[in-house]
């Protein structure tokens, strides 16, 4: 049976607060049990008495007494559980319950009536009266950065990461939380961190920024597929290469009489081959000597499903490589090339002064 908190202080529910507590103070001086030793009724009396006067006599407490009768409390409760219910993408609106039916049926575990601590556990364990159910998401992609080498990014490479990889939560299923706590396993998180090795293949011609795609390795989804991996790289620089797209660039030395008079030279390659490079007569220092096809290879979009899931490019030829003269001037000279270096001078200024 509800109780009829004003019934038990005998008042009024219109009666103001200074009376609720004048009716109280004649009633507990009636029936305290040191005016009435042994007297069970008097002293279940004043327990009433007194459980009635700290609610009806507390304005905040009244409001919501009146509001939801004895029950107040459980309103209270399911009020928060609403509130989180509404936070968490349910919607306030679609989360309803009528305590009118909690107080005509008792209330009461174990009497015919609500339990409300089975209310509260059912609404988070199947998700209340939610109306149309959130869908499948997808986990989100995530990102790592790896340094590779210039040899690396020529031939292709592959990579061994050994990453902390989010899981979704076998406790509770991602969800961050059981019945309304908070999970004990994943802290509220929904998802789990394990050590995870994972072989990227990086392919032949990647440059800074080269995104490697791995499906489905990403952070785990809710209810949905995971996300993706991406391998980022950033290529490190070479002391003897510059490379500028996908085509290189190497100084060549070149004695200065083979600048002048034309000549061939030796180079080697990024693949580790030495090849002859022709030097025309009269090269300047500086100049650059195009070699085709011996540059980076070059990337395009895979065009194979197997080449778009692992690493979305596929090998399309190659650069350039340039060879950039530096003339070298010797150090020393023998007296025969000191001998040619004067006359050479001197035959340098006769078209001058023939000029002249």
């Amino acid at each position: 049976m509800a109780k009829d908190y004003y019934a038990a202080l005998g008042v009024k529910r219109t009666a103001s607060q200074k009376e609720i507590k004048a009716a109280f103070r004649k009633l507990a001086r009636k029936l305290h049990p040191d005016l009435n030793p042994g007297d069970a009724e008097a002293e279940s009396r004043f327990k009433e008495i007194n459980a009635a006067h700290d609610v009806i006599g507390d304005e905040e407490k009244r409001a919501k007494y009146d509001r939801h009768g004895d029950k107040w409390e459980q309103a209270e409760a399911f009020e928060k559980a609403r509130a989180q219910y509404a936070s968490q993408g349910g919607g306030a609106q679609s989360f309803t319950f009528d305590f009118n039916d909690l107080r005509r049926a008792g209330g009461r575990s174990g009497d015919g009536g609500f339990d409300f601590g089975d209310i509260l556990g059912n609404l988070f364990r199947s998700g209340g009266s939610r109306g149309p159910a959130r869908g499948p998401t997808r986990g989100q992609n995530v990102e790592v950065a790896t340094e590779i080498t210039l040899e690396e990014a020529f031939q292709g490479t592959t990579r061994t990461l050994n990453l902390q990889g989010d899981q979704l939560c076998g406790t509770c299923g991602g969800a961050g939380q059981i019945a309304g706590a908070v999970c004990h396993e994943c802290e509220g998180a929904g998802s789990v961190a394990r050590p995870k090795r994972i072989e990227v293949k990086i392919p032949a011609g990647a440059r800074d920024g080269t995104r490697v795609r791995i499906a489905g390795e990403g952070s785990p989804g809710m209810g949905g597929t995971r996300g993706d991996l991406y391998v980022v790289t950033k290529v490190r620089r070479h002391k003897a290469f510059e490379r500028k797209g996908d085509d290189l660039t190497r100084d060549v030395s070149v004695p200065v009489e083979d600048a002048v008079l034309g000549g061939e030279v030796e180079i080697e390659t990024l693949a580790g081959k030495r090849i002859a490079v022709k030097v025309p007569a009269m090269t300047q220092n500086g100049r650059r000597i195009k070699l085709t096809g011996l540059g980076m290879p070059k990337l395009a979009k895979g065009k194979t499903k197997k080449e778009k899931a692992q690493t979305g490019n596929a090998q399309t030829g190659n650069g350039d490589l340039y060879a950039r003269v530096r003339i070298v001037i010797p150090e020393e000279l023998s007296d025969e090339q000191r001998e040619l270096f004067e006359k050479l001078r001197e035959a340098s200024k006769k078209p001058a002064e023939a000029k002249a």
